[in-house]
């Protein structure tokens, strides 16, 4: 049996005042991933790495253990892998244990399913040379050929594309954007840190897992659309 943990992140900082401890529909959006990742039989540990108290306290309600975060760790530009690392060093000392795969669970994702959460280490477990496995869901709206930037006072394109381009959507090719509800990590590819950025720690060997819908609250009408999403999941 491969030693697998759940990791919930999220800090107190934020331009939404306590975005990951907001209820939707009348539950503190964290609890989601917390409870969700708990119905998984394959996770043997689960940890909250945080430096708000709020967060933690919760957090310890739901059957994670507490991992004070740093405040050089908690700012706007602190990165994930840094992070993660600081919460594997942390449950290495205490429990004298280094895990295969880490579940990071992100605390303002409430759109989450243990069925995915499951489905997903399995896909890891069997093929040794995927490193990672994360939800993705496809949105051709905001295809990558579609962006512009501005330059001096016009729009330019992004990324350089033919001239026979639709401007269609359905005529391009599927794009898929990685969501922000959990990712399924073999522990040593977050030590190689040789994947694609700007998530170079998920490994080179990424697998999809494409769901329908997610949302990371980040604003006052992020709530808004996932109160209305969280009923169909």
């Amino acid at each position: 049996k491969m030693n697998i943990v759940a990791l919930l992140t999220g800090r107190g900082g934020s331009n939404l005042k306590d975005k990951n401890i907001i209820k939707i529909n009348g539950v503190p959006c964290m609890q989601y991933p917390c409870k969700e990742a708990k119905n998984v039989q394959e996770i043997k540990n689960y940890f909250a790495s945080s430096d708000d108290k709020k967060i933690l306290n919760l957090a310890t309600k739901l059957g994670y253990e507490s991992i004070k975060r740093p405040k050089k760790l908690s700012k706007a530009n602190s990165k994930h892998i840094d992070v993660i690392k600081h919460a594997l060093k942390a449950i290495n000392d205490k429990h004298k244990t280094s895990p295969e795969i880490i579940i990071v669970l992100l605390a303002n994702a409430p759109i989450i399913k243990s069925e995915w959460i499951r489905k997903c280490i399995n896909i890891l477990k069997k093929d040794k040379k995927t490193s990672a496995v994360v939800p993705v869901i496809e949105n051709n709206d905001h295809h990558p050929l579609r962006a512009k930037k501005i330059k001096g006072s016009y729009l330019k394109e992004f990324i350089k594309a033919n001239s026979n381009l639709s401007s269609n959507r359905q005529d391009l090719e599927k794009n898929y954007f990685l969501c922000h509800n959990f990712w399924v990590i073999r522990t040593e590819s977050i030590y190689k840190n040789n994947g694609y950025p700007p998530w170079k720690f998920m490994g080179k060997n990424v697998k999809p897992y494409v769901i329908n819908k997610s949302i990371d609250i980040h604003t006052a009408e992020d709530i808004i659309l996932a109160n209305y999403l969280i009923k169909d999941i």
